[in-house]
């Protein structure tokens, strides 16, 4: 069966669910395999419980379960249907859709991104972290005829990842964040990362009308850009004054704990547009400098889509961080900065830099390992460990086995259940607490405690 008619089949049971637990009637199951399962295996269950079909790549499945046989959809490859299927619906909308990826920030300008555009637009965009082969296929079936536009986070860990969600989603525009050092295990070198980001790029080479917004100031990005792109719109933001002829510009007002700039338009179109070259300014409710960019970028987009400025600015002010990423938490004892959703060097540095520059007493650090660092890592932690030197920080506890290898003085824990210890018998108080770690560290379970 071919990818039209499993669509047009689609149609008429608009429903594809990929756990065999969540069975609605008439829908469509695909068996999806992981490492530790096999969707194949639970095909007929599937259809016992209410679906109408089941797409499966298993053979045997057919042999053995011939009374399903009108039910039950051989295909050469599950996961690539799914991805294929998913295109086939996302073609059904001529819509703008953004494709978003980098090594940090791409959820956040997301969020962001999505903030932005709903002060014009229906806007259907990425949940959580929904941002793999199997996440974005399952966003893109999200899509319904009130959506007039689309933002699709794009994640990646090896080389080819961003080539195959680009030709899933087919984005009209799209952003990288920046690149960085992270999942070099599976890129093999920061090269890698820089050459997986930029598969975007490439893609929206092949479209007639593909759009950037630029991160002017990642000179690894700016690289990427030829300097007769025929095929390519470009977009730029930046923090440099020197780019502010050419870019979106922002500056850093205040970070004392939340962020506030100000950001106007390029001054070439401010003047041929005969406009005000006057600032907007913006109060956020987000931690670190470094998100500076990633408010450019969404101010980027809802310029480039005709958002009018006043509710760009309200829609910065009104976002609020969620999942652990740049949030500050009051508690009875404490003032958190709870950065624990995952860390890279980057990302790392970045968080610090933000602590370094934070007017606060009684300062910690509660850090974890950065992940998926390949044969870097211990270089990379050690320089992390050297850096906090550097710092005016009253506490410094590493977590992990990574940490726990760098030659320093500070306390060292095995994992997050030796902190929980720690914390239960210390109970720390009064202290502005910066938490910052892998996923893996499990580091989230802290703010709680603290």
């Amino acid at each position: 069966m071919e990818i039209k008619e499993i669509y047009t089949l689609y149609q008429q049971h608009p429903c594809i669910t990929t756990d065999s637990r969540d069975c609605p009637k008439d829908s469509i199951f695909l068996a999806l395999k992981g490492e530790s399962f096999d969707g194949n295996k639970f095909a007929i269950a599937a259809l016992e419980k209410g679906c109408s079909y089941a797409i499966i790549d298993n053979a045997q499945c057919i042999m053995h379960n011939a009374q399903y046989r009108e039910r039950l959809i051989l295909v050469d490859d599950c996961l690539q249907t799914f991805k294929d299927l998913a295109r086939e619906h996302r073609r059904q909308f001529d819509i703008p859709v953004i494709g978003i990826t980098g090594t940090n920030g791409k959820t956040t300008t997301k969020e962001l991104v999505a903030a932005v555009l709903q002060k014009k637009f229906n806007v259907l965009y990425t949940q959580g972290n929904f941002n793999n082969d199997v996440g974005v296929p399952k966003t893109l079936f999200r899509l319904t005829k009130e959506n007039e536009i689309a933002v699709i986070e794009m994640g990646a860990s090896h080389p080819g990842d961003i080539k195959t969600l680009a030709e899933t989603a087919e984005p009209t525009c799209g952003l990288i964040t920046n690149v960085g050092k992270a999942h070099l295990q599976g890129f093999g070198s920061f090269e890698g990362v820089i050459k997986t980001k930029c598969e975007l790029y490439d893609f929206l080479r092949t479209r007639e009308d593909g759009l950037i917004f630029l991160n002017a100031d990642n000179d690894y990005l700016v690289d990427q850009i030829g300097d007769e792109e025929e095929n390519l719109w470009i977009s730029p933001y930046s923090t440099d004054p020197e780019k502010q002829y050419t870019c979106i510009s922002g500056e850093i007002i205040a970070c004392d704990p939340f962020l506030k700039f100000r950001w106007r338009e390029p001054l070439m179109t401010l003047e041929e547009e005969g406009r005000s070259t006057k600032w907007h300014k913006v109060q956020t409710q987000l931690i670190g400098s470094y998100n500076i960019d990633n408010l450019l970028a969404a101010i980027a987009v809802g310029i480039n889509f005709g958002v009018d400025r006043k509710k760009i600015c309200a829609a910065l002010e009104e976002y609020t961080p969620s999942n652990n990423r740049s949030q500050m938490t009051i508690t009875a004892k404490n003032r958190l900065i709870v950065d624990a959703y995952n860390a890279n060097p980057s990302s790392m540095q970045a968080a610090l830099e933000n602590f370094k520059l934070m007017q606060a007493d009684h300062k910690m650090a509660i850090l974890g390992d950065m992940r998926e660092l390949g044969e870097v890592s211990a270089e990379e932690h050690q320089r992390i460990a050297d850096y906090l030197k550097t710092m005016d920080v009253e506490e410094v506890w590493l977590v992990g086995e990574e940490f726990g290898k760098t030659d320093c003085d500070y306390r060292k824990f095995k994992d997050v259940e030796e902190v929980k210890a720690a914390i239960t018998e210390k109970s720390p108080e009064g202290k502005t607490i910066l938490i910052k770690g892998s996923n893996g560290t499990k580091l989230f379970q802290l703010p709680e405690l603290l």
